[in-house]
């Protein structure tokens, strides 16, 4: 077990927090019920988020399951009412409070499908940076064979992700398809033996972690997730103008280009913590108005 961020939760009950090394691993932890989503769980992995955010130690983020799935979608042992929430619930979907969480996120996010990853374990996902996913794993937006409809924010990021063709046969059949489909289809990058998927995704953590500026890093990452929804490359170009003078000016800049022509590994000074551009963040969020109608997760 690497060292923890600080304060990380002993009191976790669902997933396990571990860092080492710069990177946090992440870990979806109810084997016994192939690590099937809760509202605690839910909880759990937004704190997680908060913390990473906070610890200039992290690096990156690996996200995986404990035993041999990585999580069986949303825990149904509460039978046909699972769905069916007090009239007092939020009108907010747990999923998606877990997806907003991830896509938010100031550090990049890599997942690692060790198993099956059904409805939420799978549309929760979707905001990450990069997924692989063992030979083992299987997957399926099966929302409409329970009588439901996607969440977790899943209807703006899928078909970003794979295609709007796709993502509809995908979320209209419910059908569970395996890894190779997957691969095939977008979802995932690349296809690892069971005991290979955690070294590999490591392996990329690391290759993030040792090598970027990671303020350079959290702007990078919503520098593209912001501009999927540009109405153009004006917008990006305005915006990739105001970063490149911020960053340029930047003792990383002048240590990233110096560490190069020196020959070394890069020993970047700045931090997420405290020193992102005066423009970040340069979007407004959206607030959440509730809609009526039946009150979901």
């Amino acid at each position: 077990m690497g060292e923890s961020p600080t304060g990380a939760g002993p009191d976790y009950e669902q997933i396990v927090l571990d860092v080492a090394d710069g990177v946090a691993t992440l870990t979806l932890n109810r084997p016994d019920r192939l690590n099937a989503f809760t509202g605690r769980m839910a909880g759990e992995i937004i704190d997680a988020f908060d913390r990473t955010d906070a610890d200039d130690r992290v690096r990156a983020i690996v996200i995986t399951g404990a035993g041999r799935g990585f999580c069986a979608g949303a825990d149904l042992s509460g039978g046909g009412s699972t769905f069916d929430y007090p009239e007092d619930a939020p009108r907010r979907d747990g999923g998606g409070l877990v997806s907003l969480r991830v896509y938010a996120s100031l550090k990049p996010v890599i997942v690692a499908f060790n198993g099956p990853a059904v409805g939420v374990g799978v549309t929760m996902t979707l905001p990450a940076d990069v997924r692989l996913a063992s030979t083992a794993a299987r997957f399926g937006f099966v929302f409409a064979r329970r009588g439901i409809v996607p969440e977790a924010a899943s209807s703006w990021f899928l078909p970003r992700l794979v295609g709007i063709s796709r993502a509809l046969e995908w979320a209209t059949t419910g059908r569970v398809f395996d890894a190779q489909e997957a691969l095939a289809g977008g979802l995932v990058r690349s296809l690892h033996e069971p005991d290979e998927l955690l070294p590999a995704a490591h392996a990329l953590a690391r290759e993030i972690a040792d090598n970027t500026a990671p303020v350079s890093v959290a702007l990078t990452r919503h520098m593209m997730w912001k501009m999927l929804g540009a109405d153009g490359p004006m917008a990006a170009h305005e915006l990739d103008s105001r970063a490149v003078e911020a960053r340029g000016k930047s003792e990383d800049a002048e240590e990233g280009v110096t560490s190069f022509l020196e020959k070394r590994q890069p020993r970047y000074p700045n931090r997420v913590s405290t020193d992102m551009p005066d423009f970040f963040p340069w979007w407004r969020e959206e607030e959440f108005t509730p809609v009526e109608g039946p009150r979901s997760r």
